[in-house]
């Protein structure tokens, strides 16, 4: 069994990478505030880059089948940054759901797993909706 070892740099990394989750959702919050929006952009790619490293990163981001939703995030950062702030948010919207959708899948089987929201995802109706997305699950 392979334990799991979370290090200065991972702790670090995982709390730039909630300070721009939430930075992004301050930004929206605001009407779309440029600033807060490019903030929670520069903290979350700080973040996967230390929690991950910087090769893993560079290696995620510049995978082939990853170009789509890399561009796309990126340009609606540069959108964001010149202050088109909306487009900009679609555009990286696009390309999260893209670049991460290998791990909707292995998403899903964890969120079953907490105890009120697997109780809810249990349900007929929203379990017929993740059955038919369910694909291959990503090791993580």
């Amino acid at each position: 069994m392979m334990s799991f070892e979370m290090n200065d740099r991972k702790k670090i990394g995982l709390g730039l990478t909630a300070f721009g989750v939430f930075f992004s959702f301050l930004g929206v919050v605001f009407v779309f505030d440029k600033g807060l929006l490019a903030m929670g952009n520069i903290l979350f790619i700080s973040g996967v880059s230390l929690t991950i490293g910087l090769k893993s990163t560079m290696q995620f981001f510049t995978k082939r089948s990853n170009y789509k939703g890399t561009i796309s995030f990126g340009a609606g950062f540069f959108f964001v940054v010149i202050g088109w702030p909306i487009l900009g948010m679609m555009l990286e919207t696009y390309g999260f759901f893209v670049l991460f959708s290998g791990f909707w899948p292995t998403l899903a089987v964890f969120a079953q797993k907490i105890p009120v929201l697997g109780w809810i995802i249990q349900q007929p109706y929203i379990r017929s909706f993740f059955d038919k997305y369910r694909g291959k699950r990503v090791p993580v």
